[in-house]
């Protein structure tokens, strides 16, 4: 029986900045339809990662595929195009516009350009998604932390977006905000978005996840299945130990 091919493969994807490696030959697949979720200390190279995958850089060396096709060139809104979407560590939504204005701009500039009464119907489903469907006419300014993370995520669905690199989407919220942060995440999952997730909570990314890849000091030092990684001794030093240390051949720029 043949694999099925990958929704997102990279290929030995490296990159420096001022000659400090903060990516170093990583490999991974994404299959379509999974969680796959990216730990690490900080300073392992996870952000860097996510701006390779969605265009903001271009890697020194080695290939980015999405669908087996090369978008390694390709910048941010071609990606976008061809179905990657990302929310950010530092939650980033047009302040000056209702929370369904907000989703519309992601309906604008992405896949699933409508118009009209098309257009609003769609943004109301996404805000729907993820909660947000009383809040649709508050002004972004209005909402918590937890609810502009949620309109955030409802704006890159609307790009249409086949895989959702989410930067960091749990950071700073109470226990029971995560709870129900990864109560959307699951649903958003069931609507059948695949989902590349960087986090600091480890609890929260072992249960969301069906594989873990772990950084450390740019390099992929595991990968599996979470409760494979947990225990993985490579891993435990990484957090706990050595493996914050850096490489011989370069240092550390990013969380």
């Amino acid at each position: 029986m043949t694999r099925a091919e990958p929704l997102l493969a990279l290929e030995g994807v490296s990159k420096a900045f001022a000659g400090v490696q903060a990516v170093w030959g990583v490999s991974l697949d994404v299959p379509a339809g999974t969680v796959v979720g990216i730990m690490g200390p900080n300073g392992s190279g996870k952000t860097t990662l996510f701006n390779l995958i969605a265009g903001v850089f271009r890697p020194d060396g080695g290939r980015i595929r999405l669908r087996g096709r090369d978008v390694t060139r390709l910048p941010p809104h071609r990606r976008c195009a061809h179905g990657i979407g990302r929310t950010f560590q530092h939650v980033r939504p047009f302040p000056g516009l209702t929370a369904i204005d907000n989703v519309l701009v992601g309906l604008l500039h992405g896949r699933l350009r409508g118009n009209g009464r098309d257009s609003e119907r769609a943004a109301a489903r996404f805000l729907a998604l993820v909660g947000l469907d009383a809040k649709a006419q508050f002004m972004a300014t209005r909402l918590s932390l937890i609810e502009r993370r949620r309109l955030e995520l409802a704006r890159a669905l609307a790009t249409g977006a086949d895989l959702l690199l989410l930067d960091e989407f749990m950071a700073g919220l109470t226990p029971a905000e995560t709870a129900d942060a990864m109560e959307v995440i699951r649903r958003v999952r069931g609507e059948g978005t695949t989902l590349l997730i960087v986090e600091h909570i480890v609890w929260a990314l072992l249960d969301l996840s069906d594989r873990i890849v772990v950084l450390s000091a740019g390099e992929k030092i595991a990968d599996g299945a979470p409760a494979a990684v947990a225990v993985d001794p490579a891993v435990v030093d990484a957090y706990l130990g050595r493996g914050g240390s850096g490489r011989s051949t370069g240092s550390r720029t990013d969380a």
